[in-house]
């Protein structure tokens, strides 16, 4: 991925190395709260619920401590990655934006290290990057890009941007209204439908992650040879029947939260190939 002579954003908040202010329960009462938070940003609660408490944290009252890190993002390669590939949403968001006739409002992406507080709850590193609607803010700790590469065997830049823009599609979502129309709708109905609609719901943020690479390329010509490959690699590679497999041994379809490694991979090709956002109506297709 051609990236290093990208912009580089002002809209990240670097939180590496920060204590945070106040001691967790892990376990009990701190676990229902994890499995809360992991269902409202669409993660599968059993994910949670069958891993524990992460290695080497207590069951008890704990203060959270990041590793220790930088400030900034100047001469951390990683960190000035992100920020380049945040900075190549906002200018491809904002011109589609445009042409829809809305205005577009940068999101933050925060860095940080082993925990952090956001304003839907505390989550820990193990939840993997996420977004938070309620402060619009992206939350990553760069070790996940790691377990990318060595855990789940999607290795490549590309692949690490493609994390990113598929944050920023759910950042887009909420601008557009739907996040807000999904949670409503998901407190309506059963788990099993909540189930689809949250798989629905990352689907479209998959289709809306190939929007950004199809006019970022055409705008910016950033691709290089392989990284189409390194993004549906990745996208295969957290499909919720793999990682099932992977962790079970079995599939069970009706506990599905992001969709099957075949969709993801669909979706984000479809808005590869086509760059119009009205092609990502998963809703109406899924």
């Amino acid at each position: 991925m051609r990236w290093q002579r990208g912009r580089r954003s002002t809209n990240v908040e670097d939180r590496r190395g920060r204590r945070l202010s106040s001691g967790k329960k892990v376990g009990g009462l701190g676990t229902i709260v994890l499995v809360l938070v992991a269902m409202y940003f669409g993660i599968d609660p059993g994910v949670i619920l069958d891993q524990g408490v992460p290695t080497g944290m207590s069951t008890g009252d704990r203060t959270a401590v990041s590793t220790p890190g930088t400030t900034g993002v100047a001469n951390d390669p990683l960190a000035e990655f992100v920020s380049v590939v945040l900075a190549d949403t906002e200018d491809t968001w904002q011109a589609l934006f445009t042409q829809m006739g809305r205005p577009y409002r940068d999101p933050t992406l925060v860095l940080f290290s082993g925990a952090v507080e956001s304003a839907c709850g505390y989550a820990e590193a193990a939840v993997g990057p996420f977004y938070c609607p309620r402060d619009q803010k992206v939350y990553i700790d760069l070790s996940f890009y790691r377990d990318l590469k060595s855990r789940h065997q999607a290795p490549g830049d590309f692949a690490q941007a493609y994390v990113i823009a598929h944050e920023i599609g759910h950042h887009v979502q909420t601008l557009l209204g739907i996040s807000q129309k999904v949670h409503t709708e998901r407190g309506r109905v059963g788990r099993e439908e909540g189930n689809r609609l949250s798989v629905k719901m990352e689907l479209q943020a998959d289709c809306l992650a190939g929007i950004w690479a199809h006019h970022a390329d055409r705008a910016r010509q950033i691709l290089e040879q392989g990284d189409v490959e390194e993004a549906l690699n990745a996208a295969s590679a957290i499909g919720d029947d793999r990682l099932q497999r992977q962790a079970r041994g079995y599939v069970t379809p009706e506990s599905f939260t992001h969709g099957s490694s075949a969709q993801r991979v669909g979706w984000f090709k479809r808005g590869l190939q086509s760059g119009n956002p009205d092609q990502c109506n998963t809703f109406d297709e899924y």
